[in-house]
């Protein structure tokens, strides 16, 4: 099969496209046909500090992956070959999803939601389920509460905008100018622009805030939590500011989940999330791809199909 892999691990011009042997599934096991695979930060922080963000020891990048079963393993019952699935498997060990094949636990992928195409469904695992995560278990938004979303235009901002409003929340978000009408067609029901503006100055005090930039954003971002407010940081551990008496902050890292999965399905369904899409590539491209997001300007996801 085909697969974009790690040369050596460094800049984009690593990843390279090769011929490698194509998985088969074990127990609990399925083997998924890629349709298309999306690209998220983690992906190349990995290839550029040596796997040490995402463990494993095969050099294999990609994890958001939307395709179709083509065999189930041994002890799979709820999934057959010819289902449409979308998921993130094995993260933060390596899953190799820049590839024609995968092979993922089944309890890590879902049916696809229907009205998808496997472009959109890919730009759906990761991202979503971070959002997800992060506002529904860990911070557990309210009716009513009030949710500042830092980066609110990119991968994880732009579904927990949705995700927030879902839950009835009002949504702040924080974003450059260019990005503010895309935010409140989401559900935003204010927006900064951060460049002209300090969120502290803007926002008044909030129940939850969900940080995706981590250090100086994440200390500011205590200052505007109101008493019982959660802070969730998102880059790492060591972006969880000190304490402060009357609320909390806690870092999250995204795991793989069924169960979510299936009620980001459901939200999609019924037309209360959609993913947005903002540059789709071939697997060959793979390389452009994360060049395009390290520049740090895009709103929604970036995918590769895989033909």
């Amino acid at each position: 099969m085909r697969a974009v892999v790690v040369e050596q691990w460094g800049g984009p011009e690593q990843l390279v496209e090769r011929e490698v042997e194509r998985p088969r599934p074990g127990l609990n096991e399925v083997l998924v046909r890629v349709r298309a695979a999306g690209v998220n930060p983690v992906d190349w922080k990995t290839r550029e500090s040596g796997g040490l963000i995402a463990w494993g020891e095969v050099p294999a990048v990609g994890w958001d992956v939307s395709g179709t079963v083509v065999e189930a393993g041994p002890g799979v019952g709820h999934f057959r070959p010819g289902d449409e699935v979308f998921g993130m498997p094995l993260f933060p060990r390596q899953a190799g999803g820049y590839a024609e094949y995968v092979v993922a636990p089944a309890r890590h992928l879902a049916p696809k939601p229907a009205g998808l195409g496997h472009v959109e469904a890919a730009a759906l695992p990761l991202a979503a389920l971070t959002a997800w995560q992060a506002l529904v278990d860990t911070a557990d938004v309210r009716p009513g509460e009030r949710v500042l979303v830092h980066a609110a235009a990119g991968g994880v901002g732009h579904f927990a905008v949705q995700i927030a409003k879902a839950r009835g929340a009002y949504v702040i978000g924080t974003a450059s100018a260019g990005k503010h009408e895309l935010l409140r067609e989401l559900g935003a029901d204010e927006v900064v622009d951060y460049r002209e503006t300090r969120f502290e100055d803007a926002v008044g005090e909030v129940d939850v805030v969900l940080d995706g930039l981590g250090g100086e954003t994440a200390e500011r971002s205590m200052a505007v939590l109101r008493p019982g407010g959660r802070l969730v940081t998102l880059p790492g551990p060591d972006d969880v500011p000190a304490p402060r008496e009357g609320v909390s902050a806690r870092w999250m890292l995204v795991e793989p989940d069924h169960l979510g999965l299936r009620e980001i399905a459901a939200l999609v369904e019924r037309g209360a999330l959609r993913p947005v899409v903002d540059t789709v590539l071939p697997l060959a491209d793979a390389a452009r791809a994360h060049e395009i997001g390290e520049r740090g300007r895009t709103a929604g996801k970036i995918v590769l199909t895989v033909d």
